[in-house]
């Protein structure tokens, strides 16, 4: 396993994988500290209109360029999850929106510096109007049978399951 982190956040002190509770974890040498390496969450919303599906492709500055993906982004600390979704559709995409439901919650393991666990939610608009900002450079409606290329493996799935339930 990859060491991500060398010094404690609580005292500067060495860390190393040590074994607790059957797992190795990042202990202080020090203070023995445990740095618990948890995954960082995300939130997607997903917004149809006409069975087609709003993805944004990610700008030049922001990680994957070129390559679209359901309008994403982090929870930040102390932020509730569908409150995180609304910010990040309104910075990415110009609409205000309202989370209907938890469509899934997939674990993200593209990125082998973080893991993430993602949270993709059903969305309405209330209002605004579509614009790129953000992390995209562009906002475009796309046939669930015809994407563009994708950023994120894991939208592969959530559209895979969005053209399944739409079959049924």
């Amino acid at each position: 396993m990859k060491q991500r982190f060398s010094f404690c956040p609580k005292c500067g002190g060495k860390l190393d994988y040590v074994p607790r509770g059957g797992i190795d974890r990042l202990t202080c040498e020090s203070c023995d500290y445990i740095m618990y390496e948890n995954p960082v969450v995300g939130v997607a919303g997903i917004y149809l209109q006409e069975g087609r599906i709003l993805l944004g492709r990610r700008s030049q500055t922001s990680t994957y360029p070129g390559l679209w993906c359901i309008p994403c982004g982090y929870v930040e600390y102390n932020e509730d999850v569908q409150e995180a979704v609304k910010r990040e559709f309104l910075e990415e995409t110009g609409l205000r929106i309202k989370p209907e439901c938890v469509f899934t919650v997939l674990s993200n393991f593209h990125n082998p510096q973080m893991h993430t666990v993602g949270i993709w939610f059903s969305v309405s608009v209330l209002g605004g109007s579509i614009k790129p900002g953000d992390d995209l450079d562009q906002v475009a409606f796309f046939s669930l049978d015809s994407v563009p290329d994708l950023a994120f493996p894991t939208d592969h799935t959530v559209l895979a399951m969005l053209r399944d339930r739409m079959i049924k």
